[in-house]
Order: C-alpha cells, then structure tokens, then sequence
C-alpha cells in the first residue's frame, strides 16, 4: 500500500508545529518505514505556501521520499461529487475543493491518507482509510 501524506502534517515537520510538530513527525516517520509516500499538486502547491522558493520545497520533499503524482480524472469526478454533497449539507460555498480533491484522489489511487484533521474525508469519503490522531 502507499500514502498520501496531507499537506497539514508536512507543514507541521516543516515548522516544527509547537502543537502538532511531533505527532506529524512521528507519523510521517512510521508511514515512511514500511510504505511509500505520495504527494500530488494540490499537496505540493499548499506546502509551497510557507517556502519562499522552489529549492526549498524540494529540500522538505525530496523525490527519493515522495513520489509525485497527478490526480487522475476519475478522483476529480469523485471530488466535485463530494463537494457537492458537502454543499447540499450547508457547507460553506467558499469552501475551497482542495480536501475533496486530496479525498477523491486517496480513494481511486487506493492509497491510505495520513492526515491530522480528519473530519472532511471521514464524512465524505467513508471507506477511505486514514491515519490521523486519536481524536481527529
């Protein structure tokens, strides 16, 4: 099996997140020992936010850890469903697709998600198996 690693918890590493920093740490750790990594562009493009420049991302995500891969056109289907559902429950119209797309993709790939906020893709994405804190 793989796993595809939420941008949250590469940030977390990143920053050395005071809160989440070693939980994330320790899980990306585990993960890594025994399955491969992936990101997709969605991932790749939040956890740029808190780099000024590309070599800097490269250096958190070095491609002999993660393996990069495109979102297939299924998992975009699966999302924009997804999203759908979540609008039609009352969620917010400014709610950005992204969670859904990282979701969708997880689930057509057949890869496990290693995440810390759990909620969205436990609601919406219900086989999907994730790790992600005890009380995520």
């Amino acid at each position: 099996m793989t796993v595809l690693v939420d941008s949250n918890v590469l940030i977390d590493v990143a920053e050395a997140d005071p809160v989440w920093g070693e939980w994330s740490r320790r899980a990306l750790d585990r993960a890594g020992a025994s399955e491969p990594l992936v990101v997709n562009p969605i991932i790749y493009a939040e956890v740029s936010v808190a780099f000024e420049r590309i070599e800097e991302v490269e250096a958190v995500l070095p491609t002999a850890s993660f393996k990069r891969e495109q979102i297939p056109f299924e998992a975009a289907f699966l999302a924009g469903k997804a999203y759908l559902a979540y609008r039609r429950r009352g969620g917010a119209s400014g709610s950005p697709l992204h969670g859904f797309s990282v979701g969708a993709h997880a689930v057509v790939a057949g890869h496990r998600l290693l995440t810390r906020d759990a909620r969205l893709y436990r609601t919406y994405f219900p086989r999907l198996e994730i790790i992600a804190p005890d009380d995520a």
